[in-house]
């Protein structure tokens, strides 16, 4: 299999573009990226495409996430968590019926500013690399939405939660903001991700068990196929006719006289379908429109 989609487990101290250098040189492939980026000290699920399942990289960046997360009460750091330099110390006098009153206020649609330390850009630089030469510059809010957020345990002054939350929350600044709706400050002690759409953390590997399991040949057995990224789509197959089939490893639109689906009795219009050619093979994910099927991400291997 030369394409698909590793569930790794990324840990401590690695960026997740060391993860994806790593991997280039234990699998031996070039073409490969992540899903969305996950802060050094955080570690977790981060989905990596190899192949031309890279194609879907901006497509799962685009899913919800779930996270644990370590507040620290009655600190303020630079950074939002705990690797960041101690802006002060305030005591912690809030109860815990205080704290979940205050989280409750961050679930739903809402707007977010992003912490100065981050990946964003403006003006075409960094914002950490900005805060890193002692500029703050203003970041507008963004609308993100915070599904649920649940207390798993309180022991002042930490609170440990798990937030499921829609892509671009930043988990620091929900840290910080619930410090000032308290009081007392707060920022984040440590942070899990747990999940990433249907990804989850009891299947991911580390680097080193991926490694492991590549020098023993079982890469197909952890290597998500693409076509299962898309499970929740209907599934159509190209009639075995040789024009037909010619028309679809172009990419052409396909009428819906050169399909046919098993379970489908009616195609939805503007629906999106996994299409197959007539051995099986995945051609790619298409939108139904106007009696044809559209394509709109090319998957076929070479």
């Amino acid at each position: 299999m030369n394409s698909g989609i590793i569930n790794v487990y990324k840990e401590a101290g690695f960026t997740s573009f060391d993860v994806v250098a790593k991997l280039r040189g234990i699998l031996k492939i070039k073409k490969i990226g992540h899903t969305g980026t996950l802060d050094p000290d955080a570690t977790g699920v981060l989905p990596v495409c190899v192949g031309k399942a890279t194609k879907l990289c901006d497509m799962l960046t685009d899913k919800d996430k779930v996270y644990e997360c370590v507040m620290l009460l009655g600190v303020e750091t630079d950074t939002y968590d705990m690797s960041g330099r101690i802006l002060e110390r305030k005591s912690v006098n809030c109860t815990e019926d205080d704290v979940k009153h205050a989280l409750e206020q961050f679930v739903g649609d809402i707007m977010q500013v992003p912490p100065m330390y981050s990946a964003l850009k403006v003006n075409g630089k960094k914002l950490y690399e900005l805060a890193r030469e002692g500029k703050e510059v203003e970041r507008k809010a963004r609308p993100v939405t915070i599904f649920s957020i649940d207390v798993l345990s309180m022991d002042l002054p930490e609170v440990t939660v798990r937030i499921h939350c829609s892509k671009g929350t930043y988990i620091r600044s929900i840290c910080h903001d619930l410090g000032q709706a308290l009081g007392c400050g707060c920022a984040m002690k440590s942070l899990i991700r747990t999940r990433v759409s249907m990804f989850d953390i009891a299947d991911a590997r580390t680097l080193d068990e991926i490694e492991r399991i590549v020098k023993n040949g079982k890469l197909d057995g952890i290597m998500m196929p693409l076509d299962q990224a898309f499970d929740g789509y209907g599934t159509v197959f190209v009639i075995p006719n040789e024009e037909a089939i010619k028309h679809a490893v172009n990419g052409a639109p396909i009428s819906e006289t050169s399909v046919f689906a098993e379970s489908i009795s009616s195609f939805e219009e503007g629906a999106k379908y996994r299409m197959y050619l007539p051995d099986n093979r995945f051609l790619g994910v298409y939108t139904y429109n106007e009696s044809s099927f559209v394509l709109e991400k090319f998957f076929l291997e070479d």
